[in-house]
């Protein structure tokens, strides 16, 4: 007679109609999956006779300690909290596995690699997927966002204070007198709708203070997240003002990469900054400070986010709950703000 064969994994899979990875989460006790899915799947187990296979288990294990980030290689500030996420991981104990996004590799190509090298957990640096891909991935590791989009309720989320970062930004430059700003947004941007709706609120609350009842409404035009995006902005802006009296005194740009391209095409249009305009940037990558001319602007504190986020991933997988992290952001005050031409 022959010997009946153990269950397995996707076994129980098939037996509850759930996924391989959703029944793995169950079995190691890993955050996502709800309470009614881990009290059906962990019943049929037990009915259908299911033990772990422990030589599988111990296989696994070797990948343990390996965080697997994603960030987008265009962006610099990205750059800088990857740099800082090794600092984190490496006062941890645990490795770091790097996985990045650019024109030529999506992000779904990414992420793939982070699941086929076995990471333990994903930091997700200014991810683009949407709520669902997030959910799919958190069946299968911890993940928690980093200035990202809102994060689904099983993933982790630490971010900046973008809101209040806009409104820092703008109350610099109303106080200095500028009453005509500009912001050039970030365009599809994880952060640029909170970024541009915080602008156009801050400039709403400055224009109806009785000291500055003279300020204009809010200009917002379409950027992106690179120095080109930024420079076509403004070439266009430059195109389309026929006055020198209509022209923005002060721009918010996106981020800081966008905003070198705003400073380059103002320069060579024989434009001084911040004599003639003031240029404001945000993130405070670390090339800000070392331009020729110091760019003021928002720091989300690289090193504040990055500590967070490693803290917050490694609780997840740790069968802790995802937590939810706001950073506040600071304004740095450098040599690219003055006040307006008379």
């Amino acid at each position: 007679m022959a010997r009946r064969q153990r269950p397995t994994l996707i076994d129980v899979a098939e037996a509850a109609g759930v996924s391989k990875a959703l029944v793995s989460i169950v079995m190691r006790g890993a955050p996502g999956a709800g309470a009614a899915t881990r009290e059906r799947v962990l019943r049929i187990a037990a009915e259908m006779g299911y033990v772990p296979d422990q030589r599988a288990r111990n296989l696994r294990s070797t990948a343990t300690g390996v965080l697997g980030v994603t960030f987008e290689l265009r962006e610099p500030f990205h750059g800088d909290l990857v740099d800082e996420i090794y600092g984190a991981a490496a006062d941890a104990g645990r490795d770091v596995l790097i996985s990045a996004v650019t024109a030529r590799r999506p992000e779904s190509v990414a992420l793939q690699t982070l699941l086929r090298e076995r990471c333990e957990a994903a930091i997700l640096v200014g991810s683009r997927s949407n709520p669902g891909e997030i959910e799919r991935l958190t069946e299968r590791i911890p993940v928690t966002l980093v200035v990202s989009e809102a994060a689904p309720a099983g993933a982790g989320d630490v971010r900046g204070d973008d809101a209040h970062g806009v409104q820092l930004a703008v109350d610099h430059l109303v106080s200095l007198g500028h009453r005509r700003i500009a912001h050039i947004d970030g365009g599809d941007a994880p952060g640029s709708r909170v970024r541009r709706e915080a602008f156009v609120r801050s400039m709403a609350v400055a224009g109806s203070m009785a000291a500055h009842r003279h300020t204009r409404s809010a200009s917002v035009i379409g950027g992106g997240i690179t120095a080109v995006d930024g420079a076509r902005a403004i070439r266009g802006l430059l195109e389309a003002t026929s006055a020198a009296d209509e022209f923005p005194t002060a721009i918010l740009a996106f981020n800081d990469e966008c905003a070198t391209g705003v400073i380059d095409v103002l320069v060579r249009a024989g434009k001084r900054v911040p004599e003639d305009i003031s240029v404001i940037g945000y993130d405070d990558a670390r090339f800000a400070s070392l331009l020729p001319v110091p760019l003021t602007t928002v720091s989300q504190d690289a090193h504040g986010l990055a500590r967070h986020a490693l803290e917050a991933v490694v609780a997840m997988a740790d069968n802790e709950t995802p937590r939810r992290i706001v950073v506040p952001p600071k304004l740095m005050v450098r040599a690219t703000t003055a006040a307006p031409p008379r």
